[in-house]
């Protein structure tokens, strides 16, 4: 389906583009430093390397063996400090000394520091970004909205001052109604925000919006505004130049969000049309207007809530992003605009490439629909847990001829000092519903074992019924706690899988190479049934509590490169099923159908050794071979979770560990303190983001002892809690 515009859609550029007050183009950038890492480092310097600008970028050593250490002409140590990024001097100085013209900030870290920028300007250098001024309004949101206010946007009711008494701000919210919305004057990236229902929760929230701002921005200042209830988030693309051009590009719908942070971002906003006819109008030109209103310059990204609820389409101005976004990639599939081109031109001095006409005539003419996925090292069926460690396998999906935006590649460690985004998938079609497909498609080819991603999790929005179509019915910011019934759902492991993983560990040959079959590994987690066989094996695997046995019968065969075996799983016979290699994967005869999989297992560089990880039919499944009774007896006496890397969730263990490193942020509890199941025990940091560990005992438990304080910095693994028996 076409996006279809008014014909009559008016330009909000102050004069056009081709225009300027310059009579000789100036000209471009010479050399560019990237003051950055991952992903966004290599799309910076591709695009400066086409533009023959000369590329210098930084890395610091936990990151040097990732690909983006290699992405400029020239790649500078910043030495261990995994904080070097951050290090506004000596990035500087660095830049200077390596013959850098310009900075260009990349997204998070410096992006929307506006002493950077300052620093970077009064060293000579260009700041590939808004001028400080611009940066420094927007950047906080409550002055930044009485800016808007005093230039005719809409902004949502609230308390944007400079009052924080705790009680004060409760009196404030009283006065809105509850629920309301408490978000860290600074920063942004869903940190220091918190939904508040009631008064009697206020305090309590509020008291953990500060120690996130606090620890992210380093200002815990807040402020409170009426929370819409079902909102979308919408956000507009814009550029503008040093002559006071002002276009819009586009808008993207990245309402499908976890912990305040974006999962997948589109364009067009699907389904604003329904509302109004110039609902989309309305809401560049306020775009527009806004960045007039801070004398902007370069790209921005205005952030609206979007009132799903409203009759008419209301929304109201939320906040700027002073720099170019993670889903810049959407905007460039639907426009056809390189933006990071565009960013470099405008920082040379030349006027927009394009008036706000031609970018519409370009959208009309490509009428295409982009979405975008982002990966993320993390366990959605877990909290959202951060994750980490080594990859151990990668397949990149090439259906569809989809955009990867990545960090890591294969034999890379995801560490846990910086945030868990590895990578993005973006692709584009005629249509939403054919963008869907796609991204379906492309998702279903993507693997990665190692750390656990999100990978499985977006897969499971793609295909709900309130996300699909080209209308989806059900779209807004609380998509996924309000079906997370659905989506979080255990959905059982096929019994296909567990006899392709038995193969896997008992006739380990059998997918690896075409040979004869050698002797049984030999590892301690099969059972010991049919070891005075040679030819039939038993696998234990866990499924929960429960015990799932696979028996398998080596069957004689005439094809040395094919293995047949009877299989059974319990008491269930499948029937014979042929093992065998096939182009780096695995294929399996089924008497129902044959597949190609990819099968991962035996690997010491996973977390667990015990796991096997079974690609089937685009389905990535874990399984956990059986730990015998006597090991799963000392675990549970010495820590369940810190003999397994840690878990929150085990409701038998006497310890709680945590399964990443982490920082602590607030301890609730104290030795003698008797907790319930899902009680609050205390609050850790990991990979940016705070996680609530609550308890797991299904019976009131007293606390024995509490082994951190806040501040104290814990290695994977380590004991947070210990109860008494």
């Amino acid at each position: 389906m076409r996006r279809v515009i008014n014909s009559t859609l008016r330009s909000y550029s102050t004069k056009a583009a081709s225009q300027s007050n310059a009579s000789v183009q100036p000209e471009i950038l010479k050399s560019l430093c990237v003051a950055n890492r991952g992903e966004i480092v290599h799309r910076v310097c591709d695009t400066a390397s086409k533009m023959g600008i000369d590329t210098t970028s930084f890395y610091t050593e936990p990151d040097g063996n990732l690909a983006f250490s290699r992405s400029a002409n020239n790649n500078l140590n910043l030495g261990a400090d995994t904080k070097g990024y951050l290090e506004m001097d000596k990035i500087v100085r660095l830049a200077k000394e390596n013959g850098c013209d310009s900075i260009h900030p990349g997204y998070g870290f410096l992006s929307e520091n506006s002493e950077f920028a300052k620093k970077v300007q009064d060293a000579g250098l260009i700041f590939v970004g808004p001028p400080a001024a611009a940066m420094e309004a927007m950047g906080s949101k409550s002055r930044s909205k009485e800016i808007m206010t005093d230039a005719g946007v809409s902004c949502v009711p609230g308390y944007h001052g400079e009052n924080q008494d705790p009680k004060f701000l409760e009196a404030e919210s009283e006065k809105m109604g509850f629920p309301v919305l408490i978000k860290a004057v600074l920063g942004g990236g869903g940190k220091g925000m918190r939904i508040v229902e009631s008064k009697a929760d206020f305090q309590k929230q509020l008291a953990s919006a500060k120690s996130e701002a606090k620890s992210s921005f380093g200002d815990e200042r807040v402020l409170v505004e009426k929370y819409i209830k079902r909102p979308r988030h919408v956000e507009v693309q814009v550029f503008a130049d040093k002559f006071g051009n002002v276009v819009a590009l586009g808008e993207r719908d990245c309402s499908v969000q976890r912990r305040h942070q974006k999962v997948l971002e589109e364009s067009p906003a699907p389904g604003l049309e329904l509302y109004s006819a110039d609902c989309r109008q309305k809401m560049y030109k306020q775009a527009c207007d806004a960045a007039r209103a801070v004398n902007y310059e370069g790209a921005g990204t205005v952030e609206f809530i979007f009132d799903r609820d409203s009759p008419n389409g209301q929304f109201y101005f939320m906040e700027m992003n002073t720099r170019l976004q993670v889903e810049h990639p959407v905007t460039e599939m639907v426009t056809g605009v390189d933006l990071v081109e565009w960013q470099l031109l405008i920082a040379s001095g030349r006027p927009l490439p394009k008036t706000q006409e031609e970018i519409q005539a370009d959208m009309d003419k490509l009428g295409v629909h982009a979405i975008e996925a982002r990966i993320y090292c993390e366990d959605p069926f877990n909290q959202f847990m951060p994750s980490s460690g080594k990859i151990v396998h990668m397949q990149l999906p090439q259906v569809g001829n989809p955009r990867l935006d990545v960090t890591f590649e294969q034999g890379d460690t995801v560490s846990p000092l910086y945030d868990p985004m590895i990578g993005k998938l973006i692709v584009r079609g005629d249509s939403r519903e054919e963008a869907l497909k796609k991204l379906r498609l492309a998702l279903n080819e993507y693997e990665i074992v190692g750390p656990t991603t999100n990978i499985e999790f977006i897969k499971r929005v793609l295909k709900h019924e309130g996300f699909r179509g080209n209308n989806p019915t059900d779209l807004d910011t609380g998509f996924i706690p309000r079906h997370g019934e659905v989506l979080f759902a255990n959905e059982g492991t096929p019994s296909e899988v567990y006899v392709q993983a038995a193969i896997a560990q008992a006739f380990p040959k059998a997918l690896s190479a075409p040979s004869i079959l050698e002797a049984a590994n030999a590892f301690s987690s099969v059972g010991t049934a049919g070891w005075s066989s040679m030819q039939t094996r038993e696998v234990t695997f866990k499924n929960g509590k429960e015990s799932v046995v696979v028996t398998l019968t080596q069957l004689p065969g005439t094809n040395p490169t094919e293995h047949t075996f009877a299989a059974k799983v319990g008491d269930k016979a499948i029937g014979n099923v042929t093992a065998s290699h096939f182009n780096g994967k695995a294929r399996f005869k089924f008497p129902t159908g044959q597949h190609v999989n990819t099968v991962v297992s035996n690997d010491s560089n996973l977390g667990n050794v015990n796991e096997v990880h079974v690609f089937h039919r685009g389905t990535h499944h874990k399984v956990e071979l059986a730990t015998p009774d006597w090991i799963t007896a000392v675990n549970k006496r010495i820590g369940a979770g810190a003999a397994a890397g840690g878990s929150f969730n085990d409701p038998d263990a006497l310890e709680v560990a945590t399964p990443m490193p982490c920082r602590v942020v607030r301890v609730t509890v104290k030795p003698g303190d008797v907790v319930s199941k899902d009680d609050e025990l205390l609050v850790i940091e990991s990979m940016k983001m705070e996680t609530t560990v609550r308890s797991a005992r299904e019976q009131p438990t007293k606390v024995k002892r509490v082994a951190f304080v806040p501040g104290d910095l814990v290695k994977q693994g380590s004991v947070l809690i210990e109860y008494e028996e």
